[in-house]
């Protein structure tokens, strides 16, 4: 720090001498800076800051959708049921009658309906069993009811052919035959998914943390007042909260190979939500480019859902243009909508109150036998992340829980379709730990600064992913 002669108003050289109040005087002039001001005045250092940007953290949609449990292992390990009745899809050979279909589950005498271009045909199977190849593919055997093979009247061609089995007819006093025709064990699906560890580290030096300069904020993680250093703090802590939900959306496992693997330094990667759709579930083109088109598209996906699980109450999470293009659809049918809201919408989620939906952001319509409830996603429309893209404009998730087999618990479960598995024990938890090391405070190391730790692992676990929609372009 300097003291600054300043240029003399008379004859005499007059030295800088404190003020006896607060006032700028040539006489009482300290220059901070060696070099002078540009302004008159000091700074006002306690400027608040200005939110330029909103709400910038786009964590929240696991929260509205989903739930969180914790787990003590490596993976979590779950079942999912299959289908209750026999259906298959393979290619015919008309002129024999000779379906080949790899694993199907059709039994000699029973009966099938059977599609082609052409039409169906009801036909009984005669026969089961493998073909030449190599591999040997599984085959059966089917003669149909209405006429004397396939290729006369409703003409079957050779090629892909599709049909499921209705019921079974045996003769009067018959046995079973001794091959082909055994009991049917129920299908399912078990599935897994493994944690992934995120960190994250704030850091500031001693010497910063000692000069202290204040700011007005109000930050997304409740940091509202005064701050120095902490500020800094305060948004690294809202963008792991951000990571570790975008973890749980985008994460991807590690292709097989050995040489990707090696690649990844042997990590394993976890399944987020996007892929879980793409791999089990439905993946939508979109069409909303007008309202005939947009409630075509809305049909198409109704056929959809009554293919899958038929689940009555679904929740739309769409970027902008998505949800303008169905405000849309919904103003196009002039007295069937009551300020976007389908007049027979039950509201059944939000406890039959269309005021608790609005308050949540939600307008509800209803076509067919399915409620939608529609809400903006800010992760589609933030323009640093999914927003700068255009490949997915939203999801649609079903409402409520689903009854699923815990292969580590031992029993069935009811748990949301959508719920976050964490590490953690009686003694240790990892769903979100934060912890502070450096010479700041309590001193903890030799490192001259303070260093605030984040901690999180985690997985998602997608059940019935069947029952989402991805929509894409």
């Amino acid at each position: 720090m300097s003291v600054m002669v300043p240029t003399p108003t008379s004859a005499l050289n007059i030295p800088a001498t404190p003020s006896a109040i607060k006032a700028t005087v040539p006489g009482a002039y300290v220059d901070l800076r060696n070099s002078g001001w540009a302004q008159q005045y000091l700074p006002d250092l306690m400027e608040k800051e200005a939110e330029v940007f909103g709400n910038r953290t786009i964590s929240g949609f696991l929260a509205q959708v989903g739930a969180e449990e914790a787990m003590a292992a490596d993976q979590v390990v779950w079942s999912e049921q299959g289908r209750l009745h026999v259906s298959a899809s393979g290619t015919i050979d008309a002129s024999e009658g000779v379906i080949t279909a790899a694993n199907h589950a059709v039994r000699v005498n029973d009966t099938v309906v059977l599609n082609q271009a052409a039409g169906t045909l009801k036909c009984l199977v005669t026969a089961v069993g493998v073909n030449t190849a190599t591999p040997p593919v599984a085959t059966f055997t089917v003669a149909p009811y209405t006429q004397a093979d396939m290729e006369t009247g409703t003409t079957f061609v050779d090629g892909p052919v599709t049909g499921f089995v209705f019921g079974s007819e045996h003769k009067k006093g018959s046995a079973l035959p001794a091959s082909g025709y055994g009991g049917l064990e129920p299908s399912f699906a078990s599935l897994t998914n493994k944690p992934a560890i995120i960190k994250d580290l704030y850091e500031v030096s001693g010497s910063d943390a000692s000069a202290i300069g204040w700011i007005e904020v109000s930050g997304e993680e409740g940091q509202n007042g005064y701050l120095w250093y902490l500020k800094g703090s305060g948004d690294t802590m809202a963008r792991f909260t951000d990571y570790c939900e975008m973890t749980c959306i985008e994460g991807e496992l590690t292709a097989s190979g050995a040489g990707t693997a090696s690649k990844l330094g042997d990590l394993s990667g976890t399944e987020g939500l996007f892929a879980a759709i793409k791999a089990r579930g439905t993946v939508a083109d979109e069409g909303f480019a007008s309202p005939t088109e947009s409630l075509n598209t809305m049909d198409a996906l109704l056929k959809r859902f009554d293919t899958q699980g038929s689940i009555e109450e679904n929740m739309m999470f769409l970027n902008r243009e998505t949800s303008l293009a169905i405000d849309d659809m919904l103003a196009s049918l002039n007295g069937a909508t009551q300020g976007n809201n389908l007049v027979g919408t039950s509201f059944g989620l939000f406890d039959n109150s269309a005021d608790m939906a609005l308050n949540l952001g939600f307008t509800g319509f209803r076509r067919g036998s399915y409620d939608f409830y529609k809400s903006d996603w800010k992760y589609l429309n933030d323009a640093t992340l999914r927003g700068a893209f255009t490949d997915i404009t939203g999801v649609i998730a079903p409402a409520g829980t689903s009854n699923v087999y815990d292969q580590i618990m031992g029993k069935n479960m009811k748990r949301p379709f959508l719920h976050v598995r964490y590490r953690a024990s009686q003694t240790e938890s990892r769903k979100m730990k934060t912890w502070i090391t450096g010479s700041v405070g309590a001193t903890t190391s030799q490192l001259d600064a303070m260093e605030v730790n984040y901690l999180s692992e985690r997985c998602l676990v997608t059940q019935g992913a069947n029952n989402f929609v991805l929509m894409t372009k």
